[in-house]
């Protein structure tokens, strides 16, 4: 039981990292034309990835 609901959060937490890097698209291509460099928001999302397929 304690398994389903670990691998259930970790889905929402693997959907809602790719949901926030939709989000947050306009502000990292803004940064890269202004400052030059982007937050690393494939990082998060890819270390999210490897964990959920992991547990899976």
């Amino acid at each position: 039981m304690i398994e389903r609901v670990s691998k259930a959060a970790l889905f929402a937490l693997y959907q809602f990292t790719i949901v926030l890097g939709i989000v947050l698209m306009p502000i990292a291509v803004t940064l890269q034309r202004t400052v030059g460099r982007a937050p690393p928001l494939h990082r998060i999302i890819e270390r999210v990835e490897r964990t959920y397929e992991a547990t899976a």
